[in-house]
């Protein structure tokens, strides 16, 4: 019994360490990443290529996903505020849960899912075929070539992507809200006008994408960088990307709501 509990004890020891490592590597890496974006910002057309790749490719799924959310707000939202007799307030109801909440959160989940994966992908598979170490041979610094423009790309595009996300959700709760149902059209924009603060809502919403941006980026440069030089490590570090990414969007939106909640 007693020697169990030992081996628990030691097994749990050695997990933590294991990650409290993996932190500081992580956090090393993300310090060496911005060192040395010298080159990925002065050669501006190697982060507008990554662009292309991490945030044009993923309209798509970010349009479409925030035209649905928008139109299952109007749903819904509608049903709760007529039994109040609110239902010309929906427009602020949509706005709000864009701009605040959804728009950035939703957006972050489904860039990890589609762009992040694939930034692990590339440069695990990179590392698996040594190109990686071709580029030291050849006295380039692989994090400046490859990791910082993927990195800095991530970072601009999530924002964007999430104001994309949010406006084309307004949109889809404008189809719903009016032209289906039949919510007068001037309450539906009045409302959210007047209602919807740019300092208070919008901007925080893009503060709340912006460090969204930072987190899975980061995390996406890392797994791939870090990942095993086989199938089967590049396989583990996509996922560990998908999942680590999630966790810590929704973990960061905690925080952040709750301090902007008690700055307000």
């Amino acid at each position: 019994m007693r020697d169990g509990v030992i081996n628990v004890l030691r097994g749990l020891g050695g997990w933590v360490t294991e990650r409290v490592w993996r932190l500081g590597f992580a956090s090393r890496f993300l310090g060496l990443t911005i060192l040395y974006s010298g080159p990925a910002l002065r050669r501006f057309f190697l982060t507008v290529r990554e662009i292309y790749f991490t945030g044009v490719l993923s309209l798509i799924i970010i349009l479409m996903s925030g035209l649905f959310v928008g139109m299952v707000l109007g749903l819904q939202g509608y049903d709760t505020l007529e039994r109040y007799g609110s239902g010309e307030a929906l427009g602020v109801l949509v706005a709000l849960s864009l701009v605040r909440e959804l728009g950035p959160v939703v957006a972050a989940l489904l860039f990890a899912s589609r762009a992040g994966s694939a930034i692990t992908a590339e440069i695990g598979l990179m590392k698996a075929t040594e190109q990686l170490s071709a580029m030291e041979m050849m006295a380039v610094n692989p994090i400046a070539r490859v990791v910082a423009p993927r990195f800095w790309a991530g970072v601009i595009s999530m924002p964007i992507l999430a104001a994309l996300f949010s406006a084309m959700g307004v949109f889809g709760g404008y189809l719903i809200a009016v032209r289906l149902i039949g919510v007068d059209a001037g309450s539906f924009w009045s409302q959210m006008q007047a209602s919807v603060d740019f300092s208070e809502d919008i901007l925080n919403g893009v503060i709340k994408s912006f460090v969204f941006g930072i987190i899975v980026s980061w995390i996406a440069v890392f797994e791939g960088y870090d990942a095993e030089p086989t199938a089967e490590g590049v396989s583990r570090a996509t996922t560990r990307t998908v999942v680590t990414s999630s966790l810590a969007i929704l973990a960061t939106d905690f925080i952040l709501t709750a301090l902007m909640f008690r700055g307000a």
